[in-house]
Protein backbone atom coordinates (compact mmCIF):
# COMPACT_ATOMS: atom_id res chain seq x y z
CA UNK A 1 0.00 0.00 0.00
CA UNK A 2 2.91 2.46 0.61
CA UNK A 3 4.66 2.11 -2.42
CA UNK A 4 1.28 2.40 -4.64
CA UNK A 5 0.87 5.76 -2.71
CA UNK A 6 4.06 6.93 -2.77
CA UNK A 7 4.55 5.89 -6.93
CA UNK A 8 1.03 7.84 -6.45
CA UNK A 9 2.82 11.50 -5.96
CA UNK A 10 6.07 10.77 -6.84
CA UNK A 11 5.85 10.97 -10.55
CA UNK A 12 7.89 13.25 -12.98
CA UNK A 13 5.50 16.13 -13.27
CA UNK A 14 5.83 16.87 -10.01
CA UNK A 15 9.70 17.71 -9.68
CA UNK A 16 9.31 21.02 -11.05
CA UNK A 17 6.77 21.47 -8.17
CA UNK A 18 8.44 20.44 -5.44
CA UNK A 19 11.26 22.27 -6.80
CA UNK A 20 9.37 25.61 -6.61
CA UNK A 21 7.94 24.79 -3.45
CA UNK A 22 11.49 24.29 -2.31
CA UNK A 23 13.15 27.49 -3.07
CA UNK A 24 10.15 29.32 -1.82
CA UNK A 25 11.04 28.04 1.44
CA UNK A 26 14.36 28.20 1.50
CA UNK A 27 13.82 31.85 0.76
CA UNK A 28 10.89 31.90 3.60
CA UNK A 29 13.53 30.37 6.10
CA UNK A 30 16.60 32.96 4.95
CA UNK A 31 14.27 35.22 5.63
CA UNK A 32 13.78 34.43 9.23
CA UNK A 33 17.08 33.88 9.97
CA UNK A 34 18.14 36.80 9.33
CA UNK A 35 15.34 38.46 10.99
CA UNK A 36 16.51 36.51 14.26
CA UNK A 37 19.90 37.33 13.90
CA UNK A 38 20.35 40.99 12.29
CA UNK A 39 17.24 42.53 12.78
CA UNK A 40 18.22 45.14 16.12
CA UNK A 41 14.55 45.58 16.70
CA UNK A 42 14.50 41.58 17.44
CA UNK A 43 15.81 40.40 20.75
CA UNK A 44 15.95 37.01 21.54
CA UNK A 45 17.46 36.65 25.01
CA UNK A 46 15.39 38.01 28.21
CA UNK A 47 18.93 40.36 28.60
CA UNK A 48 17.85 42.20 25.41
CA UNK A 49 14.26 42.41 26.09
CA UNK A 50 14.82 43.73 29.53
CA UNK A 51 16.96 47.14 28.45
CA UNK A 52 13.79 48.28 26.09
CA UNK A 53 13.80 51.08 23.51
CA UNK A 54 17.36 51.26 22.76
CA UNK A 55 18.05 54.42 20.06
CA UNK A 56 20.80 52.65 18.29
CA UNK A 57 20.21 54.31 15.19
CA UNK A 58 23.69 53.04 13.39
CA UNK A 59 22.96 49.39 13.82
CA UNK A 60 19.22 49.86 12.57
CA UNK A 61 20.68 51.57 9.42
CA UNK A 62 23.02 48.97 8.86
CA UNK A 63 20.36 46.50 8.21
CA UNK A 64 18.04 48.58 6.19
CA UNK A 65 20.77 49.38 3.63
CA UNK A 66 22.29 46.41 3.18
CA UNK A 67 23.94 45.18 0.14
CA UNK A 68 21.37 44.20 -2.09
CA UNK A 69 19.37 47.29 -1.72
CA UNK A 70 22.50 49.18 -2.26
CA UNK A 71 23.16 47.08 -5.93
CA UNK A 72 19.97 47.90 -7.21
CA UNK A 73 19.18 51.17 -5.77
CA UNK A 74 20.63 53.25 -9.12
CA UNK A 75 18.94 50.41 -12.01
CA UNK A 76 15.74 50.82 -13.36
CA UNK A 77 12.60 49.49 -11.72
CA UNK A 78 11.24 47.38 -14.28
CA UNK A 79 12.19 43.85 -14.57
CA UNK A 80 12.25 43.57 -18.42
CA UNK A 81 12.89 46.96 -19.56
CA UNK A 82 13.52 46.65 -23.47
CA UNK A 83 10.11 44.58 -23.65
CA UNK A 84 8.32 46.99 -21.90
CA UNK A 85 9.41 49.73 -24.05
CA UNK A 86 8.84 47.70 -27.32
CA UNK A 87 5.49 47.64 -25.75
CA UNK A 88 4.45 51.28 -24.36
CA UNK A 89 6.79 53.04 -26.76
CA UNK A 90 5.11 54.52 -30.28
CA UNK A 91 6.92 53.97 -33.03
Amino acid sequence: MASSSLSRWLRPEVYPLFGAVGVAVGICGMQLVRNICTNPEVRVTKENRAAGVLNNFEEGEKYSQHSVRKFVRNRPTQIMPSINGFFSNPK
